[in-house]
């Protein structure tokens, strides 16, 4: 499997700064879940499983909104879709990817809807899909962030800049530490 100089890059990077991040960072969480490829009326399921790092929230202005920055490192399994088989790219690799964003919540903090977060991130992996075809990604996730746990549905795609385009939807659960 190749490995794209810029997933090798951001990864190394990565690498570098984790003995630090338990220092800066607010909160890290293990998630694990699902993926659908396309939408969730197929059966074309695979597991995943995701760490990410969020760091203290900043106020934006004098609004009621926060954002945190927010990286991920993750991994979707392949499939074997036989429909797929003798496309190209197949159903059959495994992506790793690297994610970099900000998560946002409104709400003064003691609000009971502030723990309710959107997070955006451009990302890059390695491995081509039906699902995920470019080196670039964009991940878009909707949750609930408890104090020691988080919920959420999380959606990757190219935004259609490049076919083919089915995106990987998940539901993905995880523990903060």
């Amino acid at each position: 499997m190749r490995i794209h100089p810029l997933t090798r890059g951001l990864a190394a990077v990565l690498l570098c700064t984790l003995p630090a991040l338990p220092a800066m960072a607010a909160r890290f969480e293990l998630q694990g879940g699902v993926s659908y490829m396309g939408n969730p009326s197929n059966s074309y399921t695979t597991p995943v499983a995701f760490g990410e790092v969020v760091f203290d929230p900043q106020q934006i202005g004098s609004s009621n909104f926060t954002w945190s920055p927010d990286v991920t490192a993750g991994w979707i399994d392949g499939r074997n879709v036989a429909q797929y088989n003798n496309d190209r790219p197949t159903t059959r690799d495994n992506v790793w990817l690297v994610a970099g964003g900000a998560r946002l919540h409104y709400g003064p903090t003691n609000a009971w809807y502030q723990p309710f977060f959107l997070s955006f991130q451009p990302a890059v992996h390695t491995g081509r899909t039906q699902a995920l075809s470019t080196v670039y990604e964009f991940v878009t996730t909707v949750g609930y962030q408890g104090d020691h746990w988080s919920l959420g549905i999380r959606h990757i795609s190219n935004g259609s800049f490049h076919e083919p385009n089915r995106g990987e939807t998940m539901v993905v659960a995880g523990i903060a530490f």
